[in-house]
């Protein structure tokens, strides 16, 4: 429910704007997790088979843009705006992060900055195609390898759930600096 026109009446929210309300809220709470924290910081991980901030900030970012850029039927921002060239990680381009090793997720060594400015990224274009949904849409069959076959609306909200997950795993960690 929201104001309409500043008055009091309430409408209710269409399932655009309810998902678009739901993935806004990544990168918001990212820049609270980023905010002030150094490389040391960044990389710190609680022993040596945990992930890093940076590692959790990168791959909710990278799992986003890949599954939404799919469903999209559009290119990641990922390669199309440039950021894996920019970040410069030791993966291929198409690496997001899952099923990773302890030691691959040590190379992730990027700035607050890039991951923000990357995560800004995925969620404008995640937004854009938000916006274009109705409600008919989300029953529309995006992957027929599972039984039973992954609708759009749930492939959707299992993206915000991992993202959420993973914010606050790194918010977790934070928590850790920032008693040590």
């Amino acid at each position: 429910m929201r104001p309409v026109d500043g008055r009091t009446t309430l409408v209710a929210m269409n399932v655009a704007e309810l998902l678009i309300e739901s993935y806004s809220r990544v990168p918001d709470e990212a820049a609270r997790v980023l905010d002030g924290l150094d490389e040391s910081a960044l990389t710190y991980r609680p022993d040596a088979e945990a992930n890093s901030i940076a590692w959790l900030i990168w791959h909710l970012a990278r799992g986003q843009d890949a599954q939404v850029a799919d469903v999209a039927g559009t290119e990641q921002a990922w390669t199309a705006d440039g950021w894996a060239a920019r970040m410069g990680l030791p993966f291929d381009a198409s690496e997001t992060g899952f099923g990773q090793t302890s030691a691959q997720v040590a190379q992730i060594r990027v700035g607050a900055e890039d991951l923000l400015g990357y995560l800004d990224d995925v969620h404008h274009r995640s937004i854009e195609f938000l916006a274009t949904l109705a409600e008919e849409d989300l029953d529309r069959v995006v992957d027929d390898a599972w039984d039973p076959p992954v609708t759009l609306g749930v492939r959707l909200v299992s993206i915000v759930g991992d993202d959420l997950q993973h914010l606050g795993q790194a918010a977790y960690v934070r928590g850790l600096i920032e008693r040590m």
